[in-house]
């Protein structure tokens, strides 16, 4: 099954058109699709507009392959639990958002091992089809030797969202402490 998300804040029919689209060329593979405020048509997605935290994270777990905005919380959900993510970040060009701050986002998440990012439909239906094609695999890093800190990162954001301490891996810090 392929879980797609956009979040709930703002719609983005043109992540949903196109995803509806490659689930009509691929009708046995399910998609289950939490569209948010959307009032478009989706007839080859199992919508939802919105589902609990509980619901969220069973769909996650699901999951072969996670479809999403380019939002924190789907990318820590995501990174959480170990699924292969396909970012399409929603665009200020399209109206889609106030800042193109998703964009940007999405270009640093592509570092990680599991995340694609794609900019439109037809990138979009591609990489689902090479997805499907290697079995849903996760891909390697794109630069490994980037990995680590942007995993450190996502640990230091996702300690902040979950209010948990944040555990400092600089030795810089540790200079600074001691420091009158």
């Amino acid at each position: 099954m392929i879980f797609a998300t956009v979040g709930t804040q703002l719609p983005f029919d043109r992540m949903l058109t196109s995803l509806d689209n490659w689930a009509a060329h691929n009708p046995n593979i399910p998609v289950f699709a939490q569209t948010g405020s959307s009032s478009g048509s989706f007839p080859h997605l199992k919508t939802v507009s919105s589902l609990s935290q509980v619901e969220f994270g069973d769909y996650f777990e699901r999951a072969r392959l996670v479809v999403a905005h380019a939002g924190m919380g789907t990318i820590l959900s995501a990174a959480e639990v170990g699924k292969p993510l396909i970012l399409m970040p929603r665009r200020l060009k399209f109206n889609e958002h106030r800042t193109d701050h998703q964009h940007d986002t999405a270009q640093e998440m592509a570092r990680l091992p599991n995340v694609t990012v794609v900019q439109d439909g037809v990138a979009l239906r591609e990489e689902l089809d090479r997805a499907l094609n290697c079995n849903f695999e996760l891909r390697p890093s794109t630069t490994s030797n980037e990995a680590p800190e942007l995993e450190q990162l996502l640990r230091a954001i996702r300690d902040f969202v979950w209010n948990r301490p944040t555990q400092l891996h600089s030795t810089e810090s540790a200079d600074q402490s001691g420091a009158a």
